[in-house]
């Protein structure tokens, strides 16, 4: 592990400080750090990595395959002629400190590319006291202060759970982050939610073998996506053994935490279960950063008001990622901090650097996959009207093929083009593979491509993508 700055300052003034080591606030610095400045990044936790390295992306994705694992062990050995495949148990309680033990390497490598760029790390708490300056409280309750030309809070969002008052019990919950410190595998689950992090837990632990239920305000998990992602996934989740309570509030949790709970709803009563999972949604971590004080703007949700150039209200200070509330995924955190680093110290052709929030790919990690990039149905014909044409495609991947019917994974891919030039404004899949396929096909959108476009690629076959360049 590289050192970690503990006596304080090393000198009288940094170029810049980013509050927060995240995705974000980590690339950010490296690349203020690479035009030859002096800079501090300042991390409240010991680990490196923010939500995405420790409690986000990168678990939850080794935790996805060891459920797709599953899944094909369980429903695609008979059907492919593997014979005597023994009945797989999979071991949480031993799969756990594996996958933590990989995290810890992570933290390491952060840790390390930080010391070889030279940037400083220091572990504390920090408190924004005037726009130049930040002081820093250790866990030993050493405090210190530093100064910078430029200060960047990055400290991303945490996991929101509703207050006692709102639902009696609801802190006998736990929330996606309790969710990697489960040392055990539940028996029984509720998750409540609708979202992308719902339905990718509901997932996981249906296939890994837990009762699971998925508690939804509405008729359909994924509200935000296209409507065929819905209302394709949100059956198929049914048929695969998860349990959705739709049109339900849980509105009383009664029980011992870790132990039995029942939860109460406000139409099917009842369910039993051994654990509760809250997914409704995260709120910036801005308590106790004095930005307020400072006349920073924040919105209700705690969230940093910018503008295009990840600007705050107070001149010299700047949000980006998940503080700023807007296009919370790894990849925007990471390409803000670099241009707003570009911006701030590059050459001459990076002063006016910025990223676009328009056509951001994003992946749902749910059973089977979904890979999204631009303009829903729905937004698209908001914007256009009558000039949206919708090409869409339903089919099984060839792997199903070999598999019995009730196994067989729906694929649904979906072109949203505009005008007579048919410009591509929104690709939407469903379907094995689908969260690799889409990156290729984000490109050709960010580029303008035309159906045509597609219409003139020769077909790779036999493939599920190809159905992109040959759909009618």
């Amino acid at each position: 592990m590289a050192p970690v700055t503990t006596k304080g300052p090393t000198v009288d003034r940094y170029d810049y400080i980013c509050i927060g080591g995240g995705s974000g606030g980590v690339a950010s610095s490296r690349r203020a750090a690479s035009y030859g400045k002096k800079v501090a990044l300042i991390e409240a936790t010991p680990q490196l990595g923010g939500t995405c390295v420790n409690v986000g992306c990168v678990p939850k994705k080794i935790m996805w395959h060891a459920a797709d694992l599953a899944d094909r062990l369980h429903h695609a050995a008979d059907g492919y002629h593997f014979m005597n495949v023994p009945s797989p148990k999979f071991l949480w309680a031993t799969f756990k400190p594996q996958r933590d033990a990989y995290i810890r390497k992570l933290n390491g490598i952060y840790e390390n590319n930080l010391d070889r760029e030279h940037v400083e790390h220091h572990e504390g708490f920090a408190r924004l006291t005037s726009p130049d300056s930040v002081e820093v409280t250790r866990s030993d309750g050493q405090k210190y202060t530093l100064h910078a030309d430029h200060i960047t809070v990055a400290v991303g969002g945490r996991p929101t759970i509703p207050a006692e008052e709102k639902i009696p019990g609801a802190s006998l919950g736990i929330d996606s982050d309790g969710f990697f410190a489960l040392e055990d595998q539940p028996r029984r689950v509720a998750i409540v939610g609708a979202g992308y992090i719902a339905v990718e837990l509901a997932g996981v632990l249906n296939s890994l073998g837990s009762e699971t239920h998925l508690i939804i305000r509405h008729d359909k998990v994924l509200r935000s996506f296209d409507i065929t992602m819905q209302e394709t996934l949100t059956p198929w989740m049914e048929h695969t053994g998860i349990r959705i309570h739709k049109n339900s509030n849980v509105v009383k949790v009664e029980g011992e935490k870790g132990k039995r709970l029942t939860v109460f709803t406000d139409k099917e009563g009842a369910i039993e279960v051994d654990c509760l999972i809250w997914a409704i949604g995260r709120h910036a971590n801005t308590d106790d950063l004095g930005l307020e004080e400072m006349g920073i703007e924040v919105d209700k949700k705690g969230d940093v008001a910018v503008d295009d150039y990840q600007n705050s209200s107070v001149n010299g200070v700047y949000a980006i990622g998940d503080v700023q509330g807007k296009a919370l995924l790894t990849p925007v955190a990471i390409a803000a901090g670099r241009r707003l680093s570009n911006r701030l110290f590059g050459p001459e052709k990076f002063k006016h650097d910025k990223i676009s929030y328009e056509n951001i790919p994003t992946v749902v990690f749910s059973h089977p996959p979904i890979g999204t990039v631009g303009l829903t149905e729905a937004e698209a014909i908001a914007v256009y009207g009558k000039d949206v044409k919708i090409y869409k495609s339903a089919f099984r991947s060839l792997y199903f093929s070999q598999i019995e019917e009730a196994h067989k994974e729906p694929t649904v891919f979906k072109l949203i083009v505009v005008g007579e030039e048919e410009r591509i404004v929104g690709v939407h899949l469903l379907g094995q593979g689908s969260d690799e396929a889409l990156q290729g096909f984000a490109v050709a959108v960010k580029m303008g491509a035309r159906k045509q476009d597609f219409d003139d690629t020769i077909a790779i076959h036999p493939t599920s993508a190809e159905e992109l360049v040959t759909m009618r």
